[in-house]
């Protein structure tokens, strides 16, 4: 049967639609390794000792390893492939979140310094995963379906706040905070062996019909990306190549845009918890059942963002509108987080949480933009270059909110701090970024 650009055929569940499932799943996993200690953090603190600075200290080491580790990652996916190194990034992922639930074995003095290198370890193991999601959504996946594609995998990390949070709080309350990171560490080991098990290439996938590989090919994916080896993934990451990233306008939009956004997503991973814990009296079993609330609502914009952006496309308006739009809408949302310091009601405070992430999940389009925006040679290393901008803020983010909560006593500068983050990513897409299309590489 011939297949149109535009048309599909039908033939059961499209194999697409289940490794996007796979990614999603692997991706609420990254999400709840990152967010492990935020969790068990005050139990952590109290019996290592750890003041805020400390821990401020502790949890920017995640993102020193994982900004360091970007542009390396994304060449390594340009050159050997995204299942492979994805493979690799997951198991050690895995082996190092098992081992900071042992760090208590040595003394004081050491325990903190191990859990930062532990933390270290895990943000270079995970490095490779975003940019690879966007490889694998670019391979998979045509234009029209990329951004929902993008914004469901993108959205994981909301849904994994809203499944683990209840599991990890339970874990630390009835077992030990050591247990929260034994047990995450045993899923990524199964996780690992699924992941070898069932991904694999468009054109190498055993259950990939040809009328389904004939559709996407058709309409923009790239299903060759990992059998075509370009001079960019032969030889490493080109200075050339990412000196004209960093020229080009729109680029730089799009990466000060992640920033701003990932400061909102690390203040949720690292301090919320725990100013639950501080500003708001609640115990540490409470706030796992709590810090679920504002996931689930920035799981439920997450999604929404993704399909209102298709939508648009679809009714024939331009792409630059159909990813800007939802962008300038969800940053509005998620400024509402200042309102926080203006409430003492706790149910009222974490209505604001949830509706701020909510919008944060709204607009967080950053992975579609990149899907849309790099050049087709350098998928991985734009999305590597991409994630540095964005992970600057997994360093910066808890520092300065642990200087704030020292200094100032209270969470009201932070939650300013983190307000005016998501009105600094909508000016970005308002005023720097231009038109979004594909950018071309100078020979």
């Amino acid at each position: 049967m011939a297949v149109q650009d535009s048309v599909e055929v039908k033939r059961g569940i499209p194999t697409r639609y289940l490794i996007l499932l796979i990614i999603f799943i692997v991706t609420a996993v990254n999400y709840a390794d990152r967010a492990t200690l935020s969790i068990a953090g005050t139990e952590v603190a109290k019996e290592l000792r750890l003041d805020s600075v400390s821990m401020g200290y502790i949890f920017s080491a995640f993102g020193w390893a994982y900004l360091l580790m970007q542009i390396p990652g994304g060449w390594l996916l340009d050159r050997f492939g995204s299942k492979k190194v994805y493979t690799f990034s997951l198991f050690f992922w895995s082996l190092f979140t098992f081992l900071q639930g042992f760090v208590d074995v040595f003394p004081i003095a050491w325990a903190g310094i191990s859990m930062f290198c532990m933390r270290f370890m895990l943000g270079f193991s995970e490095a490779p995963s975003f940019p690879a999601n966007a490889r694998i959504v670019a391979a998979w996946f045509p234009a029209k379906e990329r951004g929902t594609a993008s914004a469901i995998f993108n959205a994981a990390q909301y849904f994994s706040l809203a499944l683990f949070s209840p599991l990890l709080g339970w874990l630390t309350f009835e077992w030990g905070w050591e247990h929260v990171f034994t047990v995450m560490g045993v899923i990524g080991f199964v996780l690992t062996a699924a992941w070898v098990k069932f991904v694999h290439n468009p054109t190498d996938h055993p259950r990939m019909s040809r009328e389904e590989l004939d559709y996407i090919s058709a309409n923009g994916a790239v299903v060759d990306m990992d059998h075509k080896k370009t001079d960019a993934a032969q030889s490493g990451p080109k200075l050339d190549y990412i000196k004209q990233l960093l020229s080009s306008r729109m680029m730089l939009g799009v990466f000060f845009g992640q920033y701003f956004l990932n400061t909102i997503t690390w203040f949720f991973l690292t301090w919320f918890p725990i100013y639950l814990v501080q500003e708001k009296g609640m115990s540490i079993l409470k706030v796992g059942l709590v810090a679920s609330i504002p996931a689930l609502c920035g799981f439920a914009g997450g999604v929404l963002g993704g399909l209102f952006s298709d939508h648009l496309i679809k009714r024939g308006c331009t792409l630059t509108m159909a990813r800007k739009l939802p962008i300038v809408l969800g940053m509005l949302l998620a400024s509402s987080i200042i309102l926080c310091n203006y409430t003492e009601s706790t149910p009222l405070v974490i209505a604001l949480m949830a509706l701020a992430f909510f919008g944060k999940g709204f607009g967080a389009l950053g992975w579609p933009v990149i899907s849309d925006t790099a050049p087709k040679e350098i998928v991985g290393l734009c999305g590597g270059v991409f994630n540095v901008f964005g992970n600057v803020a997994s360093i910066v983010t808890p520092l300065v909110i642990g200087y704030m909560v020292k200094e100032l006593h209270s969470f009201n500068g932070a939650l300013i701090f983190v307000g005016c983050s998501a009105l600094m990513m909508m000016v970005c897409y308002l005023f720097v970024v231009g038109d979004i299309k594909r950018m071309e590489l100078k020979k």
